[in-house]
């Protein structure tokens, strides 16, 4: 059976930022025109940061550190199977894991056409945050941005608002580069215990969440650096 071909749609790529991002102060920021935006993942994580902790105490922090690893080793070699395919090359990674978690995705894959942009740093002047994008394409005929997820095992939608706010975040900063509408956002998530499913969102919802993390981050990093910032001024 031949694989599908996919169509990427010819966008102006000299619209979004030449940075790759730094760490400040043990956060993760990107250059845009001079200012220093940071990422949406690191705006986001702030909020988690209770929540971690206490897993960290509960497990340890050897098998906390491991299983991180693990999980990010995992995501990025997926990540990078989906790339791959979606640019119409041969995967090449032959990991046993991220290779089953990309096979239970490929039929949700095969839903995507005129792919805009793949793994893009883009920002929003607006908000005043940047960040890489998985997937800016079509997702059943309508405009998306796609998130690319894994997980140990399934997860319930109201485990993962934080996604809907990334991607939300993903959605205002290309309509805010390109003045094009994104019509939903996509999380396809496949998780090691063999589930797979695709969440479907409108953006619209989670913008005043998105502005309440971006004040929250704000407040967060400007009581954590105040020493430093006295002494800039």
């Amino acid at each position: 059976m031949a694989r599908k071909e996919f169509n990427w749609v010819d966008i102006d790529k000299n619209k979004l930022p030449k940075t790759k991002g730094k760490r400040i102060d043990g956060f993760r920021f990107y250059d845009v025109d001079g200012k220093h935006y940071p990422s949406i993942t690191t705006v986001l994580g702030v909020q988690k940061k209770e929540g971690l902790e206490k897993w960290r105490k509960a497990v340890g922090e050897e098998a906390a550190n491991w299983e991180m690893a693990r999980a990010a080793r995992r995501g990025k070699s997926t990540h990078t199977l989906v790339e791959q395919y979606l640019a119409n090359e041969s995967p090449n990674i032959r990991d046993v894991l991220p290779l089953g978690l990309f096979r239970l995705m490929l039929p949700y894959l095969d839903q995507v056409d005129n792919i805009h942009l793949s793994e893009a740093i883009m920002y929003s002047h607006k908000y005043t945050i940047a960040g890489q994008v998985d997937c800016v394409a079509e997702y059943n005929g309508k405009l998306s941005v796609i998130d690319f997820k894994t997980a140990n095992k399934e997860r319930q939608e109201s485990w993962i608002e934080n996604y809907y706010i990334q991607t939300c975040a993903y959605a205002l900063m290309y309509e805010e580069i390109y003045g094009k509408p994104i019509e939903q956002l996509v999380i396809l998530m496949a998780g090691e215990d063999g589930t797979m499913r695709s969440f479907i969102k409108d953006k619209a919802e989670f913008v005043p969440k998105l502005q309440k993390s971006i004040e929250y981050f704000y407040k967060y990093y400007q009581e954590l650096n105040k020493d430093k910032i006295k002494q800039d001024n």
